[in-house]
């Protein structure tokens, strides 16, 4: 009867079931997206790339300095790609122009640039991010723009040329003979193995002569014969198997297993210092606001121009070299259309201190499933503040702070 149930209901689910279009960032923890890495400057080279051909994904990310305690230390990071599966190959990644391919060690509160090209494989529209992987820390999602996969994936190639000069025209299907020749004879032996015995009397029958003490009755003079043959027979084929490998491909090198060493990009203080007096979440608001002293240590006027957090983008559009930043083909669903409102819009000048207050409203921080960090024991929001001068010159400065909840609205004049 269960069985039945069970089977109904897992029909039932697959029939009302609906595909899943993206991979789940927005269960992240939100301490994991608000105050581990920052990326900013992402760019898709395209939106739309048919099978075979190939986007290039570039950018940086700054490894918050408030990182979460309970966190390790990114000592152990790689950078990959967020993608509904292997719908892409990635072919190239740098970090800071090195070659991407094995992990390394991250400094925090320290820039990194990236780039990664990935080779269209199979079509459909997936939702492309940056991401970090930090060891025990999780994959670290950056933004995810939507890419389409055009043409069949049954034109799908990747050739390569190994470095002794072997060309392998498609490296998708080479060797695929012998995958299902070592995996077809292993399966085979497993399952003649598996009828051997259960060709006998099974459970109760065993058990009761365990429980008599007859425990030697169990196996007779034939069953050790054949299990010495099939013993046997194993550590032949593996030697055979290992021999024949070698012989057919002498020269191998085994997967890398060292680390990378990846300079930070040149440290470059943020021209502004932040100190934040109050921070609070209104909650029928959807509203997160942060009272703050700002002081500007640089040599120009600078004013407040975007507050990047979780990977949205708070624009403040009384800022003219923040709006021009903004990409037209950035992704819209991280850019909330409310922007950023701040109460005083005057530039900061150099040596001056300036209280100011922000307001960054929008209902993403419910969409995106951020306000539950109102109910963690360590509910600190961290992000970027970006000011530019009148040159449209940028500097970068962290801010963190509580979200505390409060549950009366309130406005920021901006």
């Amino acid at each position: 009867m269960t069985a039945a149930l069970l089977l109904i209901v897992s029909l039932a689910g697959a029939g009302l079931s609906s595909p899943a279009f993206a991979h789940g960032e927005r269960n992240q923890e939100p301490f994991l997206r608000l105050r581990t890495a920052h990326f900013y400057d992402v760019k898709w080279s395209s939106k739309s790339v048919p099978v075979n051909g190939s986007i290039i994904i570039t950018g940086r990310f700054r490894l918050f300095k408030e990182w979460p305690a309970n966190l390790p230390k990114p000592d152990v990071a790689f950078l990959g790609n967020g993608t509904p599966g292997p719908v892409f190959v990635r072919t190239e990644s740098y970090i800071n122009g090195v070659p991407a391919i094995q992990s390394a060690p991250l400094e925090l509160d320290r820039d990194y640039a990236f780039k990664f090209v990935l080779k269209a494989r199979i079509p459909g529209r997936h939702h492309v991010h940056p991401m970090i992987n930090a060891q025990e820390a999780g994959p670290l999602l950056g933004p995810g723009e939507w890419v389409t996969v055009t043409g069949s994936h049954a034109d799908f190639k990747l050739p390569v040329r190994t470095i002794n000069g072997t060309f392998i025209p498609n490296l998708e299907t080479w060797g695929l003979d012998r995958v299902y020749l070592w995996n077809g004879l292993w399966f085979a032996i497993a399952i003649g193995w598996l009828l051997f015995w259960l060709r006998r009397p099974l459970l109760i029958t065993r058990y009761l002569a365990v429980t008599e003490g007859k425990e030697e009755a169990l196996i007779s003079n034939k069953d050790r014969v054949v299990g010495a043959i099939l013993l046997a027979s194993t550590i032949v084929i593996v030697f055979v198997g290992y021999v024949v490998t070698d012989n057919a491909f002498p020269r191998t090198i085994p997967l890398q297993g060292g680390r990378a060493s990846v300079e930070p990009l040149p440290f470059t203080p943020g021209a502004v210092k932040v100190y934040v007096t109050k921070s609070t979440y209104d909650v029928p608001g959807r509203s997160l606001k942060i009272e703050m002293n700002l002081t500007n240590e640089g040599p120009a006027p600078v004013q407040l121009g975007e507050f990047l957090t979780s990977n949205l983008r708070f624009i403040n559009a009384s800022v003219p070299a923040a709006v021009k930043g903004l990409d037209p083909n950035y992704p819209r669903d991280v850019v909330p259309v409310n922007g950023l409102k701040v109460s005083d819009n005057r530039p900061i000048a150099p040596g001056e201190t300036r209280k100011i207050a922000v307001a960054a409203t929008d209902v993403a921080w419910e969409k995106e499933r951020l306000t539950s960090l109102l109910n963690d024991p360590d509910n600190l929001v961290g992000g970027l503040l970006f000011f530019f001068d009148a040159a449209g010159n940028r500097s970068i400065s962290n801010v963190s702070g509580p979200m505390v909840p409060v549950f009366t609205a309130e406005t920021v004049k901006g």
